[in-house]
């Protein structure tokens, strides 16, 4: 059976918001992932998967499987630092991709498995890997996050603070590393996710449907189309898709490029301050996102509009509210206090 093509991400109309977080994650997979909120049918999961076709290829250690960066040795798994100790790892390049974690997935299935008769009868550690293995070096997206089983959000949080797995049973353990940027969608009248889950996402996003009726057709008619004949459709998006990826290709070679002055650093703090946003993760990666906007727009100093763009992104799921408190931001202050920079 012919799979078919996943719907092309430069093809969702509007939406642009959650595109450029998603987009600003590809560029800097150490930004820290998104969350996207919003409620049904406003092309979250759509947006997600079509992400993987734009993710560039990566360099990883040939037959390793946790995809290990062959110039980052310290970041190896156990089995690469053995084998290549005194010699320099065999590389290909294989594409990054998202990776699904369904709501349903056992702790076992998400971190893997010791084959504990194999240990005790030869001695020797066997493990049998699991998603954070797969994901490492890739994009992890959790559908419907919030209704994540407690367990399963307790092995993430901790994978995602220290970027390796580890598991343990009877007196054995294994660990490998498990960097990755975390993706979540969900739709609020679901349920609210857990402040310690929401704090490990880099950026939020809050969607809703499309309300301008013409827009609003547009959208029903590519759906329409594609569904009819997926492939002339996938094949008229073939050059924005192109035009996409080279767009988000120049913006990673200029990422490492980008600065930001001690004039912009003070900025982000006076702007977390006036937020009253909680610890200093939020203003590190204010910046790091603000340095991600310079790159994308395709300039090499942050400027106080992409600061203004950034804290849009990173601050509002930061703020200090009560439980079942509707987050509605007045930016006012904060845009009075980047416009008032010189």
């Amino acid at each position: 059976m012919k799979r078919q093509g996943t719907f092309p991400f430069t093809a969702i109309i509007g939406q642009d918001t959650m595109k450029k977080a998603l987009v600003l994650n590809v560029v800097n997979p150490k930004l820290g992932g998104v969350l996207i909120q919003g409620e049904k049918g406003t092309a979250k999961s759509t947006a997600v998967r079509a992400l993987a076709d734009l993710l560039p290829p990566r360099r990883c250690i040939k037959g390793c499987r946790f995809h290990c960066d062959p110039d980052d040795r310290a970041n190896w798994c156990d089995e690469c630092q053995e084998k290549y100790a005194t010699e320099e790892p065999p590389v290909e390049l294989l594409p990054m991709k998202v990776v699904e974690l369904p709501v349903s997935a056992t702790e076992d299935r998400v971190v893997g498995t010791l084959d504990i008769e194999t240990a005790i009868r030869e001695g020797k550690r066997s493990f049998e890997t699991g998603i954070l293995a797969d994901a490492n070096r890739n994009i992890l997206y959790v559908d419907e996050i919030n209704l994540l089983d407690d367990h399963v959000v307790d092995v993430l949080l901790d994978s995602a603070a220290m970027g390796i797995n580890t598991v343990e049973r009877e007196g054995i353990s294994y660990s490998h590393p498990a960097r990755f940027s975390l993706v979540g969608t969900m739709n609020p009248e679901e349920g609210d996710i857990r402040p310690q889950l929401l704090d490990r996402f880099a950026l939020s996003v809050k969607v809703a449907g499309e309300q301008d009726p013409e827009r609003r057709a547009e959208i029903i008619k590519r759906r329409l189309a594609y569904e009819a004949d997926p492939e002339p459709f996938l094949e008229s998006w073939k050059d924005e898709q192109a035009k996409e990826v080279r767009r988000i290709e120049r913006a990673r070679k200029l990422l490492s490029e980008v600065t930001c002055s001690n004039d912009m650093l003070l900025l982000a703090a006076k702007i977390s301050i006036t937020l009253g946003v909680d610890g200093h993760r939020a203003d590190i990666t204010l910046i790091k996102t603000a340095e991600t906007i310079a790159a994308v727009a395709g300039h090499t100093e942050v400027t106080k509009e992409d600061i203004r763009e950034a804290s849009r992104l990173a601050l509002p799921h930061r703020m200090r509210r009560r439980p079942f408190e509707e987050q509605n931001l007045d930016w006012t202050e904060v845009d009075e206090v980047i416009d008032d920079e010189a």
